[in-house]
């Protein structure tokens, strides 16, 4: 895997940052993408003289598809490995009530990353080769009141991702979904996280970079996260219901 090129969406969230490091420090090329890809220069700069890397950076925002064949043809290489990690949490109250809202977090989460790791995965299909990785989330593995907005959209993204590696599963292109759970990042830094259930940026780097050099299909950054959302997913819904977890 050492030296293959990987494109990372999403490029200035902290896993996005962590997971630049981490797949330059093992010598692959790094591109990364996102909103206001100016912004990344300091990144590009720092990764560079640190490992001695090849980054580079390109505009693209996840809302715009009908830039995305154009974003794809744009680049210098056809990435090995492409990484979504593109997410937006939004506020479920502000959600239930604004239309707009609600759209632009199911669009942030399930319509943009499918639409474009889709079009990576046919283009990797005609090659032969390469890896899909979507950041989805445990979020969507059950619909609870405190955030079905965003887990809906992650329960969308995750059927998409599984339906994908199902399809391309003799075609040489593997495609990884990770459940991170908790993870210690901006967009959950107002939220009181049990440590014991939280990673941080560079834990879910080191198990995405793990997953992909093992060819794993789905992973829970901590494993723990496996239990937890088995129990719950069991739970009778007439109980479920009457529960505000």
């Amino acid at each position: 895997m050492t030296g293959s090129s990987v494109l990372i969406i999403g490029a200035k969230s902290d896993i996005g940052l962590a997971l630049a490091h981490k797949f330059a420090a093992a010598g692959h090329l790094v591109q990364l993408a996102a909103r206001d890809a100016a912004a990344l220069m300091a990144t590009k700069a720092d990764i560079e003289l640190r490992y001695n890397a090849a980054v580079s950076i390109y505009e693209l925002d996840i809302l715009d598809t009908l830039s995305f064949e154009p974003f794809v043809d744009s680049l210098p290489v056809l990435p090995s490995i492409a990484i979504c990690v593109v997410g937006l949490l939004g506020e479920q109250a502000v959600a239930e009530q604004n239309l707009s809202v609600a759209a632009l977090i199911l669009r942030s989460n399930f319509e943009g990353p499918a639409l474009l790791t889709g079009l990576l995965a046919n283009r990797f299909e005609r090659r032969g080769s390469g890896t899909i990785v979507g950041i989805s989330s445990v979020a969507g593995q059950r619909g609870r009141a405190a955030n079905y907005v965003y887990g809906s959209a992650k329960a969308g993204y995750t059927a998409f991702l599984s339906g994908l590696r199902n399809r391309l599963a003799t075609k040489n292109v593997h495609v990884l979904t990770v459940l991170p759970g908790f993870v210690r990042t901006r967009m959950t830094e107002d939220m009181d996280l049990a440590p014991r259930l939280t990673a941080s940026p560079d834990q879910a780097a080191a198990a995405i970079f793990d997953a992909v050099a093992t060819h794993k299909d789905v992973i829970y950054v901590k494993r723990v996260w496996q239990l937890i959302m088995a129990i719950i997913c069991a739970i009778p819904e007439r109980t479920f219901k009457r529960m505000r977890i």
